[in-house]
């Protein structure tokens, strides 16, 4: 099962407040870790809001919006790819973060073909395995 982790964004996030070299080391090894028993796929920090943009798709042409945005709840501050065989497999990696006090992050499943059912036709199957490997290249 592949999740994606969610780390959500805080007010030092979202005002670039850079993480200590304490927690950048401690953060590395706990990567490691998880690269050295085969369950990290990817992981990335990503720049607060003030850099970012939202697309609003409605009617007529996407709407384009730069932040920064309003702190809420859905912002992000960083992710993490990750395989376990189940979700308390992740969730017990996760518990061993090496996050400060009043940090959140949020686990979520991936879909997998299967998830699709019969709407995921030998067609659509054939056309993700043929973009999957040009990503692998």
């Amino acid at each position: 099962m592949r999740f994606m982790v969610i780390v959500k964004a805080n007010k030092d996030t979202e005002a670039g407040v850079m993480p200590s070299m304490e927690l950048l080391t401690a953060m590395g090894n706990f990567n490691e870790e998880m690269v050295k028993a085969g369950v990290m796929q990817a992981g990335e920090g990503v720049h607060p809001t003030s850099k970012g943009t939202r697309i609003r798709f409605g009617g007529g042409e996407p709407a384009v919006t730069h932040g920064p945005f309003p702190l809420s709840g859905d912002l992000l501050a960083g992710f993490w790819l990750i395989e376990t065989k189940t979700r308390d497999e992740a969730v017990a990696w996760m518990k061993r973060a090496p996050f400060e006090s009043g940090a959140e992050i949020e686990i979520r499943q991936i879909f997998a073909p299967e998830d699709f059912g019969d709407a995921f036709t030998p067609e659509l199957r054939e056309q993700e395995e043929l973009m999957r490997q040009q990503l692998e290249k």
